[in-house]
């Protein structure tokens, strides 16, 4: 049987490499699409929450997880050779910064060396994890030629489709935004898109090739963060001069043309805006090119944190309060409202340098129940009760979940200051709360 009748009659096994936010809804969505599917991921702790589901695991209802898991149709294994006889490979790993701000290739490459045993003639495999520009034609398509002696886009196809998870995004998800498929033969790009045409309801854009997908992913976190930091600073610049930034964005807003509303915050976190920039200023620079646009940026947004910790000394100052000598509660952890996701949440670092101060720090979190610290210890999440806020000299608002009561905050706390305008909506006299 050809390899599309294969994908047309739902024939082909698939395997996804590494269950994360991206590699597990897309195991449930193949699952779901009624393929043999093996999802492999080699951290046990992970396969342990995803043998046992409960509540949300990965942005995933552990109901629905269980629903494929009963009668086989999706498989669970922390073994690389699952992904024998595979028809069809997904890796979604990591791709995270090393000490030196680098593009970490390590999980890609150890997930590459693990399943090449299991690659024959005629086979797919799709990378869906963040590359650094022509990172499947100069690093992994060599790296696959050498393990399995078989020649990318001749003997097997090779194709890099970017993943676009939004943790928490409510409106768009995997089955409803574009994707974008590019291969290193137009047969594989065809194929692919053949694939994911089976398995999502959102249209499947091709590109001529790799590198192409590859910077589209990296150019759409680019302007975000590049937006981030032009409004960060433009944040400090408006409380310099005693004008509100939140009201200037909004009144931007109203035009209907040549402008979109970012908004100041305490930092940028998650797996992407901090991450994607410095992949292209690090290729930037093999080329002889400067990309200083995109590192001022990055430099504007990691140096946010280090602001909100400052404005919190400055505060406790007007009230007449020693930082040292503080009771800081953080106000959500989280990288972003409504999830449980702290990678590279901005709170870390707010939460690491207020300590650095010597101030006396907690948080309150929903959706965060314990928060790992770089030494070793570990804070647990603190009921946000009367009791507590009054006991506190400030509480910072890091992240604005929808849980949270802003309207009680303000009333118990004795000080507030707000990252996230999320006590903007309160009425009358505030002047407790100092935003930024």
């Amino acid at each position: 049987m050809e390899f599309l009748d294969e994908v047309r009659s739902r024939e082909v096994k698939v395997s996804v490499i590494g269950l994360g936010y991206v590699g597990l809804p897309l195991a449930v969505a193949v699952a779901g699409s009624d393929y043999n599917t093996t999802g492999i991921d080699i951290d046990q702790k992970t396969l342990a929450g995803l043998e046992e589901p409960s509540g949300q695991v990965n942005g995933i209802e552990g109901e629905q997880i269980k629903k494929l898991l009963d009668p086989g149709k999706l498989e669970l294994s922390g073994d690389y050779s699952a992904a024998e006889d595979s028809g069809v490979l997904l890796v979604t790993v990591p791709t995270p910064l090393d000490e030196f701000r680098e593009p970490d290739m390590s999980y890609v490459r150890r997930s590459l060396r693990g399943i090449s045993p299991f690659i024959n003639k005629g086979d797919m495999v799709i990378l869906e994890s963040t590359l650094y520009p022509r990172a499947t034609e100069d690093e992994v398509a060599p790296l696959l030629e050498d393990e399995t002696d078989l020649v990318p886009g001749e003997d097997f196809h090779l194709v890099f489709s970017p993943e676009r998870v939004d943790p928490g995004n409510k409106n768009y998800g995997l089955q409803n935004v574009p994707k974008v498929v590019g291969g290193v033969s137009k047969e594989g790009t065809k194929l692919a898109k053949e694939f994911y045409e089976t398995v999502l309801d959102s249209e499947v854009y091709t590109v001529s090739s790799p590198r192409v997908a590859e910077m589209e992913k990296l150019l759409e976190n680019i302007y975000r963060n590049v937006n981030i930091a032009l409004v960060n600073e433009l944040a400090n610049l408006c409380e310099e001069m005693d004008i509100d930034i939140w009201e200037t964005i909004e009144a931007a807003s109203t035009k209907p043309y040549g402008f979109q509303p970012f908004y100041p915050g305490p930092g940028v976190g998650g797996h992407c805006i901090p991450v994607d920039p410095f992949f292209v200023s690090w290729k930037a620079r093999e080329y002889g090119a400067d990309a200083r646009f995109i590192e001022l940026a990055g430099r504007i947004n990691r140096n946010r944190p280090g602001y909100v910790a400052k404005r919190v000394s400055e505060a406790l100052n007007e009230a007449e309060k020693s930082l040292q000598s503080s009771s800081v509660l953080v106000v959500g952890v989280a990288y972003k409202k409504n999830i449980s996701d702290v990678r590279n949440s901005p709170a870390l670092e707010i939460i690491r340098e207020l300590r650095h101060r010597g101030a006396d720090v907690s948080y309150s979190d929903p959706h965060v129940d314990r928060l790992g610290l770089e030494n070793g210890q570990v804070l647990e999440s603190r009921e946000l009760e009367q009791e507590l806020l009054r006991k506190v000299d400030v509480a910072v608002i890091v992240t604005d979940h929808t849980e949270f009561d802003y309207e009680f905050i303000v009333e118990e706390a004795s000080l507030v200051l707000d990252t996230r305008n999320a006590t903007g909506d309160i009425s009358g006299e505030v002047e407790n709360v100092a935003r930024i």
